[in-house]
């Protein structure tokens, strides 16, 4: 599906937001947050975060939507609109570098409108060519939570050049504020195994075990090369990047031995 250009987009980051210039409610933003809002309505607390990854693909003239939390080494990703959304935020964590990256150092949106030419594909040179590659020409990095504290980003990817205009940011604005206090209205730890049992949320414990297969991939390989944490996430990124693989696959091939990494070559 090619992106709707022609979305008024919002005029404010909530509902209560007032024209420029004047003083009546902004009508754009009301619709906005009333499709956010139909959107939600009835889900698990741990389907909101991909609902409106999925609103905001129709809310603005983006074709995928991916949301992803800080962490250290990686970012852990959430939830996204589609599998193309996803394995594009999987090529953001594998390289460590993307819009996605630079929001969450800035703690501001970063709009990249033009991965084929120009500022944007020389800023993040690997990422711009490997998203090309995918399709993607465009991507918007919204950061999640406040300017004191990024806790992560709403990433949206768009298969034409193009930018944001101030409306469309903002309901971009928008959507990424209601998934930060989605997020930080999940259960967790005791309050999760009260509600599902011993099992927890399924959804935070299938990302836990992604992020935990990482990081148990950096221990076996700082001990086996006899570097320390951050030169061995390095060079998993690295491997999964020469071999045009996700970090996470890479993870997982160093923990069952399909994949060592020795102290003069990797294999």
């Amino acid at each position: 599906m090619r992106p709707r250009d022609n979305f008024p987009g919002a005029g404010g980051d909530g509902p209560d937001s007032r024209r420029a210039g004047g003083g009546e409610p902004d009508l754009d933003t009301f619709r906005a947050a009333d499709a956010i809002a139909r959107r939600v309505s009835g889900a698990e607390p741990e389907e909101v975060p991909g609902r409106l990854c999925e609103v905001a693909v129709e809310l603005l003239p983006v074709t995928g939507a991916s949301v992803s939390l800080r962490s250290d080494g990686m970012p852990v990703q959430v939830s996204a609109s589609s599998e193309h959304a996803a394995h594009l935020a999987e090529i953001q964590a594998t390289l460590g570098d993307g819009p996605c990256q630079t929001a969450v150092a800035d703690g501001a949106p970063v709009l990249a409108c033009d991965l084929t030419s120009g500022r944007d594909a020389g800023r993040w040179p690997v990422f711009a060519q490997q998203a090309t590659a995918a399709g993607v020409r465009a991507v918007y990095a919204v950061p999640l939570g406040s300017d004191a504290v990024c806790v992560g980003t709403l990433d949206l990817y768009r298969d034409s050049p193009g930018g944001l205009t101030d409306r469309q940011l903002r309901v971009a604005r928008l959507v990424a504020g209601v998934m930060t206090a989605a997020l930080m209205s999940l259960p967790r730890g005791d309050e999760a195994e009260a509600r599902d049992g011993d099992d927890g949320l399924a959804w935070l414990s299938g990302l836990a075990t992604g992020h935990d297969a990482v990081y148990q991939a950096v221990g076996m390989i700082m001990a086996q090369l006899g570097v320390g944490a951050d030169d061995a996430l390095a060079r998993l990124r690295g491997n999964a990047f020469a071999h045009g693989c996700t970090v996470l696959e890479v993870a997982h091939d160093v923990i069952t031995r399909r994949r060592c990494f020795e102290r003069e070559q990797d294999h």
